[in-house]
């Protein structure tokens, strides 16, 4: 991860875009390029999107990445690591005994 991240980085600063990236504005990126994402998906079935975009759809990914590891490294937040964390938090939120299968979120399944 630290390799792309560097690669950004890089591209970033060729450019002087440094100071654009505020954590307020990586943020509205990142929902912005995410939504750019759905949008190709509305108005037809997944599969119709993809078979027909499947290119737009990388690209738009890509951005939301992008955005998502510049946000991350001006944190300082180790990726590996908060992703690590998060999975494991779900683990302890979606046990395989209740979750496999069953696509309710934990808060609507019978106490």
């Amino acid at each position: 991860m630290d390799h792309l991240t560097d690669k950004v980085n890089q591209f970033r600063d060729e450019r002087d875009w440094r100071q654009f990236h505020n954590e307020k504005d990586l943020a509205i990126s990142i929902s912005l390029e995410a939504s750019e994402l759905l949008e190709i998906f509305q108005w037809q079935s997944s599969q119709e999107a993809i078979d027909q975009n499947l290119t737009h759809i990388k690209e738009e990914l890509a951005d939301v990445l992008i955005y998502a590891l510049m946000f991350a490294d001006n944190l300082d937040l180790d990726i590996d690591e908060i992703i690590s964390d998060k999975l494991a938090k779900n683990a302890q939120k979606y046990p395989i005994s209740k979750s496999k299968g069953n696509r309710k979120k934990y808060t609507e399944w019978e106490r």
